[in-house]
């Protein structure tokens, strides 16, 4: 037997909520803040003070919400990169939870210093990036192409550019000697 909220989670899912309304919402909200951030539409001075133009940044913002829900696909791999986001970020939560429970009680909070924090935030960063990575299908490409699947040739080419590229930089580079203090 369905409970009521259930079937209110199943109606909202029926006119569109979690396909539309939602992703419109995130990617609106995502991309004004980043608008209002980076103020590439200027501002304006009224009265001796800045402000960003909000009327620009405001309707940029709906029509790229407006394509990007347009684009099944596009609300597919929001929706995929989210949740996944969502159960790393919980992982975080526990795994911050069980490294607390090993510090003494402080007034302060436990935060991860030096090496541990730069190497957590690593962690969390490619997996981040494999979260998104798998959304968009590139992982299976790349993975396809160490195991000689079909699309081998294009992946390996992108692979050669890249390391390439890695060793014209690496041997371009200048190499400066180390300054000697004198006194």
């Amino acid at each position: 037997m369905a409970t009521p909220f259930r079937e209110i989670l199943d109606f909202f899912g029926q006119i569109g909520v979690f396909d539309v309304v939602l992703p419109f919402l995130l990617v609106f909200t995502v991309v004004f803040a980043l608008l209002e951030r980076t103020k590439v539409f200027g501002v304006e001075e009224i009265e001796g003070k800045k402000y960003t133009k909000k009327n620009l940044n405001s309707i940029t913002a709906f029509v790229i919400a407006f394509l990007v829900v347009a684009s099944s696909r596009l609300v597919e791999i929001i929706t995929t990169v989210s949740s996944n986001f969502v159960v790393l970020l919980f992982g975080v939560v526990l795994f911050l939870l069980l490294v607390g429970s090993f510090f003494q009680e402080k007034e302060q909070a436990v935060f991860l210093e030096g090496g541990w924090k730069t190497a957590f935030m690593t962690i969390v960063f490619i997996v981040l990036a494999f979260i998104f990575l798998d959304a968009v299908n590139l992982l299976e490409d790349t993975f396809g192409f160490l195991s000689g699947s079909s699309k081998g040739e294009v992946v390996g080419s992108v692979i050669l550019l890249i390391l390439i590229v890695l060793f014209v930089v690496f041997v371009t580079q200048d190499r400066k000697a180390p300054k000697s203090e004198s006194h």
